[in-house]
């Protein structure tokens, strides 16, 4: 099951600004030099890579393929990884099985069209792995001015980058890979550097690359066991901090250069989410051997404040004024006190959940497979459901949030064929 994956300070931007403050209370970091604005989405969980859309966003909380739909444009081949949204373009990875082509799409913003798409991998298909899964599960990642994406391809998992015309610039093996479940893991963004996590059976690693060139600033072996969490870039009381969860650790490494922070034991050997903090503690979830939610002391004692059975192993946790809310895979929301895990409430939606639940103001969107959308208010004292809104047949990718609209992947199975499509919504007026 794991595709998706899976900062936060918030963004001023006059004009072009090279980006960002950090607010250690939202416990993220966004990292300059870059030229991104407050209305884009440039990488994996969002400009905060919190799942957190900014607060004066106003998407629509209805839509179907008829209502609030702005555009939709097809998506060749398969793909369970986020768009990005970056200036006037939408990118997106996929991968096309017929072709045996990955490959990365730019659409334009505002009409959907297709302005072009590059093919990074041809060949070294591998379909070993979980049914559900594709090979094309990363979320870009764009500095303003380059792309960076991550695909399995020959046995390796490679991170290339690419300039935003969708020429390539450089391409990097990290490691090789042994597949289990598949490979999912998102590239992050630190100043100069794209950071890059490969864990698997064979010769994990988890390297840091120049931006420019893609030469290797850092790199450090990782366990040999399955696992597909994304780097997160955290501002941790007061540091800014590269933590990886999965293969039985919570590991932190000082961004620039690579020096081991902190490694304490906790976290089960299989991870999907991605970590999130309120800058003291740190909040993490596994599924395999055991099901678990933890929160863990972020400064390295290893100390473990509340745990509990929960399975939330492929969608990601949302950390909101207090209190986490999260959607289980088996299809039930539900809220816990950050502090001490007390669970405020709980409510079964339907279906299972692979796509990451994401916050714009006090509303949050969960999207199970079957593409049934679940907006709900993020309210600790009680469950309240806005709406249910159906979007094609199946959906795995998160959605993206910016500029007053939501950007959602979804597929249609229609005649035995199933066909993907990238929806903008946007209100509407009817």
């Amino acid at each position: 099951m794991p595709w998706l994956r899976n900062i936060f300070p918030r963004a001023f931007v006059l004009g072009t600004l090279s980006l960002l403050c950090c607010f250690p209370s939202f416990g993220g970091q966004a990292d300059g030099p870059q030229s991104l604005a407050s209305t884009d989405w440039p990488w994996w969980r969002g400009p905060n890579r919190n799942g957190i859309a900014a607060a004066d966003q106003k998407p629509p909380l209805t839509w179907s393929d008829t209502q609030n739909v702005v555009w939709r444009s097809l998506i060749p081949g398969k793909g369970h990884g986020s768009p990005i949204v970056v200036g006037d373009q939408v990118y997106l990875q996929t991968a096309e099985p017929d072709r045996e082509v990955q490959s990365v799409v730019c659409l334009d913003r505002k009409t959907g069209v297709r302005l072009w798409q590059t093919d990074v991998h041809r060949g070294g298909f591998d379909t070993k792995g979980n049914e559900k899964t594709s090979l094309a599960n990363s979320t870009p990642a764009s500095n303003g001015l380059h792309l960076f994406v991550n695909f399995l391809n020959a046995g390796a998992v490679q991170t290339t980058a690419l300039d935003r015309h969708g020429k390539q610039i450089w391409q990097k093996k990290i490691s090789d890979f042994a597949i289990h479940q598949g490979f999912g893991s998102s590239p992050a963004i630190s100043d100069s550097l794209v950071i890059v996590a490969a864990d698997n059976h064979g010769t994990g690693a988890i390297a840091a690359l120049d931006q420019a060139t893609g030469d290797v600033v850092w790199k450090h072996s990782r366990p040999k066991i399955a696992n597909y969490t994304s780097p997160m870039i955290l501002e941790i009381q007061g540091q800014r901090q590269v933590v990886l969860s999965g293969c039985k650790l919570v590991t932190s490494y000082e961004p620039l250069t690579g020096k081991l922070l902190w490694e304490i034991p906790g976290s089960t050997e299989e991870c999907v989410t991605s970590t999130v903090t309120d800058g003291q503690q740190i909040y993490i979830t596994g599924g395999y051997p055991k099901n678990h939610v933890a929160a863990v002391k972020a400064d390295g004692s290893g100390q473990v404040v509340w745990e509990n059975g929960s399975r939330v192993y492929v969608p990601s946790l949302l950390l909101f004024q207090g209190f986490l809310y999260a959607t289980l895979d088996s299809g039930v929301a539900v809220c816990w006190r950050c502090d001490t895990g007390e669970e405020r409430w709980k409510n079964r939606l339907s279906g299972t959940f692979s796509s990451s639940p994401v916050l714009v103001g006090d509303c949050i969107i969960a999207t199970n497979e079957d593409g049934k959308s679940f907006v709900f208010k993020a309210n600790p004292e009680a469950f309240e459901l806005i709406a249910e809104n159906q979007l094609g047949s199946h959906s795995y990718a998160t959605p993206s949030i910016c500029g007053g609209c939501i950007y959602h992947r979804v597929a249609v199975q229609a005649d035995g064929q199933r066909q993907e499509y990238l929806y903008c919504l946007g209100q509407k007026s009817e």
